[in-house]
């Protein structure tokens, strides 16, 4: 057991403070480990955030992949990540996280945590990298909290860190909030890992244009709290206004939400007009084709055939799941009348009445369905050139519409770290002390999400944090002057 740290008269002394609970449990296991002692702040009740919302995470030469022959080399998977990027990422960052990634598997298996295999994310991908632990993202927060308690790491929930201490000889520690009362928290180091901006509309609309208030958020919403505090200590910003889209995406039932998405329907803007191959099968590409779309609103049309297909003989794509390919939808009906009762569907016998609900004008969408069904007889999409397979006319009534929208998991970097997670200033040079990870650090995503290595949100998260918490441990100072909780001494702060 390590040694706790100390705490009275509304003071605690300790090594590293861990700013968040959800990917930070993977820092402060890291740092106390090390030998560090270690608290961590919880804004909320329980800690988990949405590391415990999650599912898999990428790794490239984990134990799991060498038990099941699978090929994922590092290097490879570093190549691919910077030529999905156009290298508008930091090659440092992105090289020293998938190297660790495959030990950090085994480090979690240490933990008691099981990964019975290595998964496909989407169809036919390779290799396989998504490593889907036993109990999904909230049984790597079990196994992490787990191990906070066994190495004696204070954990205080329902404390909101308001401001990071900083002195003329680096960081001091942070002030936070607890039923109502300030306290202080006296340490060499302050790793920030608060998830995001996703809940702050302030900040969305500030520096996200693509950004609109109809977009709905996957997750639990953060406010910016690290990043703020990172900015007033003299931090740099990198990549603050990446968001993690995805889309078109159905703000209702999840059956209709699923069959939204299908390869073998028709996506159409406001004006009635096709916009993308819809057998694109990655969310953030999609997502982007729906940001340049009037009011970023799409609709997903198909006919009775098509729905008596999903019926009958399943989805042929499959996006949950909870819905893999070849589910039948035999309640999809159901829910889909549901949903037109809400007003979230329309369904018609004419195209005509198919365009007034959209908006559009109707000759416009009779033009366009009437072009695509040309391509299905021919089976050539001379548009967009979509897979032939997913050519299906629309051509039975009654027809349908969906109305889909922006969607995003959260927001993406904001804090400019290094290989280290160190937060670096505004000449770049390394906020000795200081360190960010997961969402809240940038330079590990562009501005569209790699979802071709799947899992990399939950990787870079629990590998970032990891890499932090043993740094952290690395920099902390044998200075005499650290103030003891029992003098209620504080260190100075500008």
């Amino acid at each position: 057991m390590k040694s706790r740290a100390t705490s009275k008269n509304n003071m605690v002394v300790t090594d590293i403070v861990v700013i968040g609970g959800g990917g930070g449990l993977a820092t402060a296991v890291a740092a106390a480990e090390a030998g560090a002692k270690v608290t961590l702040l919880e804004k909320r009740k329980l800690v988990g955030g949405n590391t415990a919302l999650a599912r898999g995470l990428m790794a490239a030469e984990s134990p799991v992949q060498r038990r099941m022959k699978i090929d994922a080399h590092a290097e490879d998977i570093f190549k691919t990540a910077m030529a999905y990027s156009h290298w508008k990422v930091n090659p440092e960052i992105i090289r020293t996280f998938i190297n660790k990634s495959g030990d950090t598997v085994a480090w979690l298996e240490e933990m008691g945590v099981r990964f019975e295999d290595v998964r496909n994310f989407y169809h036919n991908q390779v290799p396989q990298l998504y490593h889907v632990p036993e109990g999904y993202g909230a049984g790597l927060v079990k196994a992490l909290t787990a191990r906070c308690k066994e190495l004696g790491v204070l954990i205080l929930s329902r404390t909101a860190a308001k401001r990071i201490m900083r002195g003329k000889d680096g960081i001091q520690g942070v002030v936070a909030v607890t039923g109502g009362k300030e306290m202080r928290i006296c340490a060499d180091s302050v790793v920030i890992a608060t998830g995001g901006y996703s809940g702050n509309k302030e900040m969305l609309k500030k520096y996200c244009p693509e950004y609109t208030e109809d977009a709905l958020v996957n997750g639990i919403q953060h406010m910016g709290d690290g990043i703020r505090m990172a900015i007033e200590a003299g931090a740099a910003t990198e990549d603050l206004g990446n968001i993690l889209f995805m889309g078109p995406f159905f703000k209702g039932s999840l059956q209709v939400s699923v069959v939204s998405v299908e390869s073998n329907t028709v996506w159409v803007n406001r004006k009635g007009e096709r916009f993308i191959d819809e057998s694109t099968y990655l969310p953030a590409e999609s997502a982007n084709a729906l940001n340049r779309q009037p009011d970023k609103i799409s609709f997903t049309l198909f006919d009775e055939a098509i729905k008596q297909s999903f019926i009958k003989d399943g989805l042929m794509k499959g996006v949950h799941r909870l819905f893999p390919p070849g589910s039948k939808m035999a309640e999809f009906d159901k829910h889909l009348r549901k949903e037109a009762k809400e007003g979230q569907v329309k369904i018609a016998h004419s195209w005509k009445e198919i365009a007034g609900w959209i908006g559009a004008e109707a000759h416009v969408l009779e033009k366009n369905v009437i072009a695509y069904n040309k391509s299905c007889d021919r089976g050539y999409d001379d548009l967009f050139y979509k897979n032939r397979r997913y050519l299906k006319p629309l051509s039975t009534p009654p027809y349908y519409a969906i109305r889909c929208h922006q969607a995003f998991h959260g927001t993406i970097g904001g804090i400019k770290v290094n290989q280290n997670m160190e937060v670096l200033d505004r000449r770049d040079h390394p906020i000795s002390g200081l360190f960010a990870t997961g969402n809240d650090a940038g330079g590990w995503q562009s501005d569209t999400y790699c979802y071709v290595l799947s899992g990399m949100a939950l990787a870079f998260a629990v590998n970032s944090a990891r890499i932090a918490g043993e740094n952290a441990a690395r920099c902390i100072s044998n200075r005499q002057d650290r103030p003891d909780a029992s003098q209620g001494r504080l260190p100075r702060s500008d």
